[in-house]
């Protein structure tokens, strides 16, 4: 019974103290909330408190112009005629976007291309050499005579692979870049076979 007693007496303290560190906690919260230093100009950071209502809020791309404050994305009655030379002519900017488009689907062609390569002469180094090894390991003659030529083939052979399976890897890296910098630049690769065997 006095443990009981005991348990009760301790459970309510318990309460009453993560209560007055609950109610503690609020007013510290309240306070820092006060004590809120104003973000500078060079970074500002937004929150539910001070999320601007009657404006729009960019979070992407440059500053907008001083100008452009009056009026958003409207050029002003009193322009010079410099910013109005700044505006870009849609075709003019559609004809840069598709100029921009064929080199880097140039590049990447010419990158896939020499990828090919690569692997056409690795795939034709390992034809040749498992011909080779079906030679010689069919004949018992010329495993006995050879042996130390075959090495010596073998070897380089090796050394041969290695050094094309490297830049075949070299390359195949390159053209991960070369798409990822693409993707970045706004370029989109599209399916080759998008429709062409579809009937």
């Amino acid at each position: 019974m006095k443990h009981s007693k005991y348990m009760a007496i301790g459970t309510l303290l318990l309460l009453g103290a993560s209560g007055a560190a609950a109610q503690s906690l609020g007013d510290y919260a309240r306070a820092a909330r006060k004590k809120k230093i104003e973000p500078t100009s060079a970074s500002r950071h937004f929150d539910n408190d001070n999320l601007p209502t009657n404006e729009t809020l960019s979070v992407v791309g440059p500053p907008p112009p001083a100008n452009a404050s009056a009026g958003q994305g409207t050029v002003s009655a009193s322009s010079t005629p410099a910013t109005k030379a700044a505006t870009v002519d849609p075709a003019a900017a559609a004809a840069e976007r598709q100029k921009t488009a064929d080199e880097w689907t140039k590049k990447l062609d010419q990158q896939k291309q020499k990828i090919d390569s690569l692997n056409h002469e690795l795939d034709l180094e390992q034809r040749e050499f498992r011909l080779r090894a079906a030679a010689y390991y069919g004949d018992a003659g010329t495993r006995l005579r050879n042996s130390a030529q075959f090495d010596k083939d073998d070897a380089q052979y090796r050394s041969d692979v290695d050094g094309k399976q490297k830049a075949l890897d070299a390359a195949r890296q390159e053209l991960d870049e070369m798409q990822e910098q693409a993707r970045k630049a706004g370029i989109v690769e599209k399916d080759k076979d998008d429709g062409s065997d579809k009937k």
